[in-house]
Parts: C-alpha cells; structure tokens; sequence
C-alpha cells in the first residue's frame, strides 16, 4: 500500500541512533581488555534497558525498543570488530598501543599522562586518547627522552616523553 494512504498518525518516527566513536575503514578495532570490559557492560545495560521498558503507550514501547535495538546493533559491531592488546606483550621501552605514556608538553613545568587506546575508550577528561589520534600517531614508537613534534595551524607543539608504561 503507498504510504500516501496511511493515517499520519499511524507513521512511525525513525529513531536516530548517534553514531560510535569513528574507527576509520581498514583499520583494526584495536582494544585493551579496560575498553572491552566497558563494552560488554553497556551491551548488558541496553538489554537490560529493553526488558525493562514500562511504557503503557505500544507505539512509543516500540520506538523505544527500536531504539535500543540500533544502539545493540553498532555495540555488537563493535564487540565483534575488536582486537583486545595483551599490554603485558607490548615492548616496554617503546610507545605503542595501551601505553601510559608521561609527557612535557612545550615549556610547560608539569607533566602530563595519557595513555593510549582504543576509539570507544578515549576520553580526553580520562586523559584516554585514541590511538587514531594525531598525538598518539607521532608518539607512536617513541622512546623515553624522544621529542615529538606536532605541527598546528598557527604553532607547533613539542612533546618530549618522560615516561612510559603499560
């Protein structure tokens, strides 16, 4: 039947699920085991969600559904996608993926922390940075003592890395 003989009111609004975090094509879903934790978690509280949706109104119980729905199916894409790091296994003198590396950034005196993750992990007020990240890249096989130097717009930042570890 065309939708033009459809009663306004029987039309379903389209739930707009935000996207996850970008992992851009071809690269792997890198993850620390913290970060597939955190995954498995949210999944459990969605489906938990969905059981217990008390809405008395049909329409809006399956609206809401629909919903939680779209949002189980990107996590379990990217649950599925993930390649969880063994950070034991990572070269301790060397940046990699799930390094908690300590940085002096420019001419300030006190240090910074990060450590680098996975793309649903990051989380800047963590100090969690996606290691797609521009900083993560060009620290990315650096060693203790290592400048980096990343160029901006209007200067260049210098990171000089302090620390590392796993």
């Amino acid at each position: 039947m065309s939708r033009g003989f459809v009663k306004e009111d029987d039309q379903e609004e389209i739930p707009i699920v935000p996207p996850r975090a970008d992992l851009p094509r071809g690269v792997i879903n890198y993850m620390t085991q913290v970060g597939m934790d955190q995954l498995l978690t949210q999944k459990q509280e969605l489906i938990n969600e969905r059981e217990h949706l008390d809405i008395s109104n049909e329409k809006e119980s399956r609206i809401s559904s629909n919903f939680i729905n779209a949002k189980l199916q990107l996590l379990n894409n990217r649950i599925s996608t993930a390649k969880i790091v063994n950070l034991s296994k990572q070269p301790q003198n060397v940046i990699r993926f799930g390094a908690l590396v300590t940085l002096k950034i420019g001419n300030e005196i006190k240090f910074q922390h990060y450590q680098i993750v996975g793309v649903d992990e990051a989380d800047v007020s963590k100090r969690k940075i996606s290691f797609v990240s521009p900083i993560a890249r060009i620290l990315t096989e650096k060693k203790v003592g290592d400048i980096a130097l990343l160029k901006l717009e209007k200067e260049d930042r210098i990171f000089e890395i302090m620390e590392i570890n796993y």
